[in-house]
């Protein structure tokens, strides 16, 4: 059986963590393959280093292009690391968060533009893309209401970015989503946990049934 590559996106504070682990309680023993869970930023020990650099509030000098460059290296690793060899293996690979996060964040919140972001990964992934991607819905605003009430005074550098910005990174992960509506499917974040996490084993279930 080949790999599969299924990424979850959103806005800050729209629970991809959350409903991740939820997901995978219910049905990681349905599995007919190993999957493996990881994130992005970070996912292996050079990568996380790396995220700790992007993220770190005392970073607020970092230049934009410095940081879109920092995520690519950061997912370059990732890829090389830990997401190809499980794929070749024949894994399922669950990442919070992937290419897609960077094209809003950095193509859209920092206006770098999101073609030119998308160049820049396209060389740091070899053109890896998931083949599905769970984008939980979520206004920005309500987002970072939750975060501040889940871990207040903890934010980290881009979630203490203010609601302009997450706006404009919002835009741009509808874009990305128009842009790609074959591997999208788009959960209302709003929505009692249990329900985003029924849609998301259902869509699994009905996208890939061999793996069940």
């Amino acid at each position: 059986m080949r790999g599969y590559f299924v990424s979850f996106e959103g806005p800050d504070g729209a629970g991809k963590s959350t409903v991740l682990k939820e997901v995978l309680n219910q049905i990681g023993l349905e599995l007919k393959t190993q999957y493996l869970v990881t994130r992005e930023p970070g996912g292996s020990k050079i990568a996380e280093k790396i995220r700790d650099i992007i993220l770190d509030p005392a970073n607020d000098k970092m230049d934009n292009k410095t940081e879109a460059l920092l995520y690519a290296a950061s997912r370059s690793q990732h890829v090389e690391e830990i997401i190809r060899p499980a794929l070749k293996e024949g894994k399922v690979v669950f990442s919070d968060r992937y290419v897609d996060s960077s094209l809003a964040y950095q193509g859209a919140g920092r206006d770098l533009g999101i073609q030119k972001v998308k160049q820049i990964n396209d060389f740091a992934t070899d053109k890896l893309d998931p083949d599905l991607t769970f984008f939980l819905d979520l206004d920005p605003e309500v987002g970072l209401k939750r975060i501040e009430k889940l871990r207040p005074g903890q934010e980290d550098r881009l979630e203490q970015e203010n609601l302009a910005f997450h706006k404009k990174v919002y835009a741009g992960f509808l874009k990305v989503k128009e842009t790609y509506p074959e591997r999208f499917v788009t959960v209302d974040a709003t929505q009692p946990i249990d329900q985003v996490v029924a849609q998301v084993i259902a869509t699994l279930k009905q996208r890939m049934p061999e793996l069940f």
